[in-house]
């Protein structure tokens, strides 16, 4: 059995699954994957992740709004609580920093930043953090709130292993998407190589970084598994005990999916 972590079913072109999202869940079904955590992004698409997550005994769900996200509505803290309340949303986000994409003053990302965290630690239900660009504002922000113990997992990591290490300080997972499967991705096969296994967490990020040997393609959580495959590769482990171990870490991390776990 393996988790996709982080996963935008309501962003899924459904046209190559005849129009049926039960397609892609059962696909991903044939290829082990027990279970997905479904992301929001921005509050207006927050009720399809919702809808999703309740139709769907193996789908977890989370609500926050993307740090690139300039248009809709921005939540308060206690919005954010508010919508969290739902028992199949186990975590904030996806939130943090991203400078890739933003440029100029960034204080408003910032600032959207520190709600999510806050909310994050009054539910204790943990973070998902994206951060490109501005790991040491994104690790500085989350450092001012390592005393109230805030928890949580740097998706779709793509830093270096100083960063990492940092990350890992901080008692955050990293989780690695179909980046680590790319031959180019030398950076990340290292980290790869040296993350402790019971802080790593694996993902698609579908519909988006599908990987080799689909890389280019739509990305679908059944995909999961060649990062999983190509992290054992690396490692030089078998590949169950990568499955075991970030399946493991999932219901450890997001914790509030125990209940639902069948």
């Amino acid at each position: 059995m393996i988790i996709d972590s982080h996963c935008h079913l309501d962003q899924i072109d459904l046209s190559a699954y005849d129009g049926d999202l039960t397609n892609v869940i059962d696909a991903a079904r044939a290829k082990d994957v027990a279970y997905m955590l479904c992301v929001c992004v921005n509050m207006e698409n927050f009720a399809d992740v919702l809808a999703i997550a309740d139709s769907y005994v193996n789908v977890f769900a989370s609500v926050g709004v993307h740090p690139t996200e300039q248009e809709g509505h921005d939540p308060s803290v206690k919005e954010l609580i508010t919508h969290a309340q739902q028992p199949v949303v186990v975590a904030i986000g996806e939130t943090g920093l991203d400078y890739y994409h933003c440029k100029g003053d960034l204080t408003w990302q910032q600032q959207r930043f520190r709600r999510h965290i806050q909310a994050a630690i009054e539910l204790d239900k943990p973070l998902i953090v994206h951060s490109r660009d501005a790991a040491k504002d994104t690790i500085k922000i989350l450092q001012e709130s390592a005393s109230q113990e805030a928890s949580g997992v740097f998706h779709c990591f793509s830093y270096d292993e100083d960063i990492a290490k940092k990350v890992l300080d901080l008692g955050f997972y990293i989780s690695l998407s179909g980046i680590v499967t790319f031959k180019n991705a030398k950076q990340l096969h290292e980290v790869a190589k040296t993350v402790p296994l019971d802080r790593l967490l694996i993902e698609t990020d579908a519909p988006y970084l599908a990987p080799e040997p689909y890389r280019g393609k739509t990305n679908q959580p059944a995909y999961v598994r060649y990062v999983a495959e190509r992290i054992a590769q690396l490692r030089g482990i078998d590949y169950q005990k990568v499955a075991e171990a970030t399946t493991h870490n999932f219901f450890k991390l997001f914790n509030h999916a125990k209940s639902f776990r069948k």
